[in-house]
């Protein structure tokens, strides 16, 4: 099927995360913390925390590191108690926005993120106003100029639900949540490595958005990934950067 394009989107993107690499680690550390808790050690019992492990090796996380987060999940170190929180609204030109969170004071974080809405021109909703607008996948990109009937055949074979070709060229492919690393290993023992992937809250409808608007939106998503208790941000907006 075909889609429009995002390849610069993603490599934008892409470059934003690189840049908060530090931060990225603390949000590993959160999320290994609280898969474990929820689910147990054991990584063949709970894809979640499995995939959560699995994102702190991509980021170069040392081993220990990982390990203590385990520990301090299943009880056998002390630590902080996190609890799960999701806060939806409506960024520029009502964009959804979807808030994926981890804190130990929600009184606090709520307070945080209804404060970047407001300041930064959105407005925060209520539980479930824009859930529904996106779907929980993985996600992989390929640059323009993979071959895309091997890609698409290997991927098909290795357990992907559905395959997009972009006007642009790139190729995306899409998996459930918890299947994505073996379908990622699947695909790079095929010889076809993703420039991005990750697991992610898809939106089921984009929201392209011009450079002024885009600017706008920018200033509030940075503003929401720069709270400390924020895992995740999603959103359907699809930025113009030039």
């Amino acid at each position: 099927m075909a889609g429009h394009s995002k390849w610069a989107n993603i490599k934008h993107k892409k470059a934003a995360t690189d840049a908060k690499r530090g931060k990225i680690f603390t949000r590993v550390i959160k999320e290994i913390t609280v898969a474990a808790k929820m689910g147990g050690s054991d990584m063949s019992c709970n894809p979640r925390l499995r995939l959560a492990v699995d994102k702190g090796f991509d980021a170069n996380m040392p081993k220990d590191t990982i390990q203590r987060a385990i520990d301090r999940g299943t009880g056998s170190l002390e630590g902080v108690n996190y609890e799960e929180c999701r806060y939806e609204g409506y960024g520029i030109g009502g964009a959804a926005v979807i808030v994926d969170c981890l804190t130990d004071n929600k009184t606090r974080t709520v307070a945080d993120v209804r404060h970047a809405f407001s300041k930064y021109g959105g407005n925060m909703g209520t539980d479930g106003c824009v859930a529904f607008q996106f779907k929980h996948c993985g996600q992989m990109l390929f640059a323009p100029g993979a071959n895309e009937d091997a890609l698409m055949e290997a991927a098909l074979e290795a357990g992907a639900e559905d395959i997009v070709t972009h006007d642009d060229g790139s190729i995306e492919v899409l998996t459930p949540p918890y299947e994505f690393g073996d379908i990622k290993q699947a695909l790079e023992a095929a010889g076809f490595t993703p420039d991005m992937g990750e697991v992610s809250m898809k939106a089921l409808n984009e929201t392209e958005m011009n450079l002024e608007d885009s600017i706008r939106m920018q200033k509030l998503l940075d503003a929401l990934e720069d709270l400390d208790d924020v895992q995740e941000v999603h959103t359907s907006a699809i930025l113009t950067h030039e």
